[in-house]
């Protein structure tokens, strides 16, 4: 008799829960225009980060980044954080998103790393710990719809505070779309190994969880 994977028995009732956590929760424009009446600008906006991939950013990156730049140059927060580590590639995700967010336009002093977080509530927790920190008030997560509602459960769990503005299709289309040159080679980590041969993915899916994150430090 053929025997069925564990894996493939147990992922579809993964999917399944992160589709019912998905589906009630409000739409991207919804929670822009709610961000947007709770603070008309932000001390902070954090972006989650995207593997790097040399020589050039993937369209995920390239998508969020346009939009926190996007964010910033509209006036809607003052400071972006850009938020990751080296995780899948030999390239800390914040980084490099800021190197982009300066080649558009933004200055450098007003771009912050947060380079800790391997995991997506990972990214949310540790800039929005190291955001009052540094006595920040008002923080929102700005990301790719999809992600939003991954993380809006989280977020409204841990930190009631934080408001979304996550990507409008409609109005990304609206951007001038640049890709412009950086020097991503000085920040390449030598003798590097990526995250999936140092965890199992059952481990990966516990970070992903939230799993991981001492709640209790300071």
């Amino acid at each position: 008799m053929k025997r069925t994977s564990p894996l493939f028995s147990i992922t579809p009732v993964i999917l399944l829960s992160l589709s019912s956590c998905m589906l009630f929760q409000p739409s991207a424009q919804k929670l822009y225009n709610r961000a947007l009446v709770s603070h008309s600008q932000y001390d902070a906006v954090i972006v989650p980060g995207v593997p790097f991939i040399a020589p050039n950013w993937d369209m995920t990156m390239q998508m969020r980044v346009l939009w926190s730049v996007h964010l910033y140059q509209r006036g809607f927060t003052k400071k972006l954080i850009m938020s990751g580590s080296s995780v899948y590639s030999p390239y800390v995700e914040g980084q490099i998103m800021k190197l982009y967010a300066v080649a558009l336009g933004v200055p450098e002093q007003d771009i912050i790393i947060e380079d800790k977080a391997q995991h997506s509530t990972e990214n949310i927790w540790y800039s929005y710990k190291l955001a009052k920190a540094m006595d920040y008030k008002n923080v929102a997560l700005s990301t790719d719809p999809f992600q939003t509602r991954m993380l809006y459960r989280f977020g409204k769990k841990r930190l009631k505070s934080m408001r979304y503005l996550p990507v409008l299709f409609d109005t990304l289309r609206t951007i001038p779309h640049t890709d412009p040159e950086i020097k991503y080679e000085a920040y390449k980590i030598e003798k590097f190994t990526p995250i999936t041969e140092t965890q199992s993915f059952w481990y990966r899916l516990r970070g992903t969880m939230g799993k991981h994150i001492n709640f209790n430090e300071k």
